[in-house]
């Protein structure tokens, strides 16, 4: 088992386990490895310290210097990099997952019901087009954008 660091284009560090080299090389080029924080497939791996089980002995580990970091650019939709933060930006999401109800596509048009009074008011969740929430916005409709990563979109395994 191979287990590897790896970072997203948007610098979300996390980690991933494979059979093999071959294993994650195969996946990385199907597209099948993904960032939990934001489902980015641009993928690479970083450099880790293997870990050599020695019995009683108690490895030396040194720190290196870590390199300084290039600026990037993330786009406003993706999550934090910071550990910390992505940890309590996790949190948040499962808790909208868990105390909202999934409408799908048919998000925007739910919404309208529920401001209107059509149907009764309750935590709603789904997908809507930049053009459909600015409608919504512009009808004085409170929403809130939020990127929620594919891992948790599905059920875990």
């Amino acid at each position: 088992m191979k287990v590897l660091d790896l970072q997203c284009a948007h610098q979300h560090r996390f980690e991933g386990w494979f059979g093999s080299e071959d294993d994650f090389q195969s996946q990385l080029g199907r597209g099948l490895v993904e960032c939990p924080m934001c489902g980015s497939t641009h993928i690479s791996k970083m450099l880790s310290a293997p870990r050599l089980n020695l019995g009683a002995v108690q490895p030396v580990v040194a720190d290196a210097p870590a390199a300084p970091a290039e600026p990037s650019r993330v786009p406003a939709t993706a999550a934090p990099a910071d550990p910390g933060v992505q940890a309590a930006w996790m949190k948040m999401v499962r808790h909208v997952m868990a105390n909202t109800e999934d409408v799908g596509s048919q998000f925007a048009e739910e919404a309208r019901k529920i401001h209107y009074g059509e149907r009764k008011e309750r935590n709603i969740r789904g997908e809507a087009t930049a053009e459909e929430t600015e409608a919504l916005l512009d009808e004085g409709i409170d929403v809130l954008p939020l990127p929620i990563p594919a891992a948790l979109k599905r059920p875990l395994q």
